[in-house]
């Protein structure tokens, strides 16, 4: 499979976030949780199920294949992990945070996420305060 585009990963995320193990997720729910429209969203979605990444049939929720899940897990604990790092460590404001790890967590590598995790178990161990990880 080629790779996603950042935004093919943003809509990965945002299903994977919006469902649970019996529900999957609304077209309505992944657009306004993106701010994009619901035309957009559904022409993703046909893209991603193209991919095998979500099983979708039309007007029915979104749920995430296998693969797929495995994807936007990793996506989305990308972005806990840096946002985490930003606030925790850098004490950058949470907005800001959250902004740029979403930006950084399509093109960071999972080696330095994980140094970053290293840091904060390290710096948590140091200062003896839970930054809970």
């Amino acid at each position: 499979m080629d790779k996603l585009t950042f935004t093919m990963e943003n809509y990965l995320e945002a299903i994977y976030e919006l469902s649970s193990d019996k529900e999957g997720a609304r077209v309505s729910d992944i657009a306004k949780r993106l701010g994009v429209s619901k035309a957009s969203t559904n022409s993703a979605i046909v893209s991603l199920a193209e991919k095998g990444l979500i099983n979708y049939e039309k007007y029915k929720e979104i749920f995430l294949t296998e693969k797929g899940l495995e994807l936007a897990k990793s996506t989305s604990d990308k972005h806990r992990i840096i946002k985490k790092f930003f606030v925790d460590i850098l004490k950058i404001d949470r907005e800001i945070a959250d902004k740029d790890a979403c930006s950084i967590e399509h093109v960071i590598s999972r080696d330095s996420v994980i140094a970053m995790e290293k840091y904060m178990k390290g710096h948590k161990e140091k200062d003896g305060k839970n930054t809970n990880i």
